[in-house]
Formats: C-alpha cells, sequence, structure tokens
C-alpha cells in the first residue's frame, strides 16, 4: 500500500476480472481489487477461484479481497493465498447479496463484531501482509454500528478501512449518507487509512469526499463500469480542477479494447457473453443508442460488436 493511492477501483462480483482491472490501471487507477473471492473456495483450491486471483497484464500490485464467516476459512486459505504474492488483503463485510449474507458472511459480519477483529488478527499475524476492512454503516437503520466495527478492525491490525455509507438493508437503494465519512474520519483519520464508497459517479463526488469528508481516497465501483475515464477525470480534477469528458469515439475505442482484452484472458465465446454489460455501460446516456443496444443483445464476436458500435460513429 502506498500513501498515495487515492483513486481505486472497488471490487465488484461479476464485474472486477482482470479485463477491467487492466483497464481501469491504463486510465489511471492507482490499484485495483478482485472480484470477492470465498476464503473456503480458496483453501479448497478451487479452479473457479483461482481464477479470480490471476494478475491483469502489468498488474504488478494485487489487492484480493475475501468473503468468510469467520476466522476459520481464512485461516486455511492462507497457504493457497500466499503463493498468488498479493499486495495486501480486503476483508468483505458488505456486500448485501442473501446468498453470501445467509452464509455469514459479507454484511452479516458486522453483526458480531468481534469477528472481524478475529479475522483481521489471523491474517496479519500469519501472513504479514497489510490487510484492509470493507464494511456498511451496520445491518439496517436500527443497528448503525459502523464506528464501533472500525474499532474492533483497528484492534485486530487493520491499517485500513473502506465504508459504503449505507446499511445492508438498504442494499444499493436509497442514498449513501456521506456525513459518516466525516464521522470516521473524525473518530479514526489518524489510525488508518480511510476509503469513501458509494455514489461515487463523479470526479465531483470523488473529490467531495475528500475535501469536506476527509477521506483519505476513494473506490470507484458502480461508477466505473462502462467508465474507467473516471480514473482519469478524477486524477486531472486533483491536478487542475478541470477535466474533460471522452469523445463517442474514445469511448467506443476502449470498448472494442476491453473486449479484446476479454478475449485475450478468456477467449472468444466468454469474451462475447460477458462483454455485454460492459458494453451496455459504454453507451449509456450517448443520444441516439437505441440501435447499437438492440445490436449489442446479439454480439458474439469482435466484428459483431465493431458493427454495433459503428452505429454511433
Amino acid at each position: 500500500m502506498e500513501t498515495t493511492d487515492k483513486l481505486i477501483l472497488a471490487p465488484l462480483a461479476g464485474y472486477t476480472d482482470k479485463a477491467m482491472r487492466d483497464i481501469s490501471l491504463q486510465m489511471g487507477a492507482d490499484i485495483t481489487v478482485t472480484e470477492m473471492v470465498s476464503a473456503e473456495g480458496l483453501a479448497r483450491d478451487g479452479e473457479k477461484t483461482k481464477e479470480l486471483l490471476e494478475r491483469a497484464d502489468g498488474e504488478k500490485r494485487l489487492v484480493v479481497q475475501l468473503f468468510g464467516p469467520d476466522k476459520d476459512p481464512f485461516a486455511r486459505c492462507i497457504p493457497n493465498l500466499l503463493s498468488y504474492n498479493p499486495t495486501w488483503i480486503d476483508i468483505n463485510c458488505g456486500c448485501p447479496v442473501p446468498k453470501v449474507v445467509k452464509t455469514g458472511a459479507g454484511s452479516a459480519l458486522m453483526k458480531d463484531k468481534k469477528k472481524i477483529r478475529e479475522i483481521v488478527e489471523t491474517l496479519v499475524s500469519e501472513t504479514h501482509i497489510p490487510v484492509s476492512v470493507k464494511f456498511r454503516l451496520g445491518w439496517d437503520s436500527s443497528s448503525i454500528n459502523y464506528l464501533e466495527f472500525a474499532e474492533e478492525a483497528l484492534k485486530g491490525g487493520a491499517f485500513s478501512l473502506t465504508l459504503h455509507a449505507r446499511t445492508r438493508a438498504q442494499g444499493y437503494e436509497g442514498k449513501a449518507d456521506r456525513s459518516a465519512f466525516l464521522n470516521l474520519s473524525k473518530e479514526f483519520g489518524k489510525d488508518a487509512i480511510l476509503y469513501a464508497s458509494g455514489d461515487i459517479f463523479t470526479p465531483e463526488d470523488a473529490i467531495e469526499c475528500m475535501t469536506e469528508y476527509g477521506m483519505d481516497g476513494v473506490m470507484f465501483a458502480r461508477g466505473a463500469i462502462g467508465n474507467p475515464f473516471i480514473f482519469r477525470e478524477t486524477r486531472e480534477y486533483l491536478e487542475k480542477g478541470s477535466y474533460s469528458l471522452p469523445s463517442i469515439k474514445e469511448r467506443v475505442d476502449t470498448a472494442m479494447l476491453h473486449y479484446r482484452k476479454m478475449q485475450d484472458y478468456y477467449g472468444e465465446k466468454t469474451a462475447g457473453h460477458e462483454m455485454r454489460k460492459h458494453a451496455m455501460a459504454y453507451i449509456k446516456g450517448i443520444p441516439g443508442a437505441s440501435k447499437c443496444k438492440n445490436a449489442i443483445t446479439s454480439a458474439l464476436s469482435e466484428e459483431e460488436y465493431r458493427d454495433a458500435f459503428s452505429l454511433l460513429l
């Protein structure tokens, strides 16, 4: 971890694979985080789990996000985890998805703050690799406990905290409560590197979290899907006080580059299917994009994606 790391691609299941991380780094992300990795799956040396841990070309530093219900699978996964030489380990205490929560992992960990201390202690003592924790405001509006939870994580030895300023009950609905960032900063700003998450869709959002709410940096999540330019834009805004938006041609060229990276990493069949969700995001908001969207829904090859995008130019 470097103290200059301000702009981070957040972990996003189904999105932050090698191709998206590769593109984000090219566009100015300081560092990127893998998709959620099951500590249990890693302990069992599962093939699908191992794929998530492969580095992108040029990805010198690897941040691995792990999830699990308690310290046991984290302890058992350490030998396999170390073989990937991660730069740092992030613990997911924020995922609100039912299939994750029902196992006691993700945001369910916020119901028992002692568990996060035990998990962090286990990883720090056994790996000597920096450990961070990503969490929410609490389980629901009647159990807001992010400050107490953060304290336990830090007692366990976490060096960094990322707060998604919603409760688990909110999921991704409603508005993130940025006042919580300020509370976290006032309480632990001298003890940890702090990152903001939730509703960060523009450079202005990012700068506000840092300058007005005391956060050290931001994790771009949904704001980076189909929009890796946000890293470059935010960096420009930090340095110059202004930024330029990508042209339609650059958006198309970058989308095609994204497709080719997926093809290189995973093959044409997987790239053809998986690129659709990214492609739709790349063209979001472009006037007259309906024909392009229709073409993308059936695109499966590089030629078909190129033809679809050409409808915008």
